[in-house]
């Protein structure tokens, strides 16, 4: 099993990632993690459920891919990303993103970093249940924007 991507349909519990990604690593002295969750109102609807949809393989390469990218610009001893796909509740967790490092500032850069490229560059589609019906979510400006402070210039919201 590929320890630092996984995409699951299965619910994931933040001690066990937590305690398998440290592993007795001495040198770790900061742990960095966020979790995204199902809100219950997006663009001002209320959302009964999210499904998200995504390319195996290819998911898991751009994911590797975006690691890579951290293990680069930051300080970091290891990195682990699960995210889940399927039809999702609200409540229900969707993203984890873990970070290890010597010292607290490389954890939080990196964690921030993963998830401002997940956000924008991770090859997933999200469909949202409302009382209007099923639409597709866009990337927002604002996701953009995000990556944007870290040299990364792309524009995929409107």
């Amino acid at each position: 099993m590929n320890t630092r991507v996984r995409i699951q349909t299965a619910d994931f519990n933040l001690s066990n990632e937590i305690a398998e990604l440290h592993a007795q690593d001495k040198r770790i002295g900061a742990v960095c993690s966020f979790i995204g969750t199902v809100r219950d109102r997006n663009d001002g609807s209320n959302v009964a459920s999210m499904e998200l949809e995504h390319y195996p393989g290819m998911t898991e390469t751009a994911i590797e891919a975006m690691i890579d990218e951290a293990f680069k610009r930051f300080d970091i001893f290891g990195a682990r990303v699960i995210h889940r796909v399927g039809l999702l509740q609200p409540l229900d967790q969707v993203v984890m993103v873990a970070v290890t490092s010597a010292h607290r500032g490389e954890s939080f850069k990196a964690c921030e970093f993963l998830m401002d490229y997940l956000k924008t560059q991770a090859p997933f589609w999200k469909k949202e249940q409302t009382p209007e019906g099923a639409r597709w979510v866009d990337a927002r400006v604002s996701d953009d924007q995000a990556l944007a402070k870290w040299g990364i210039a792309l524009s995929n919201a409107g």
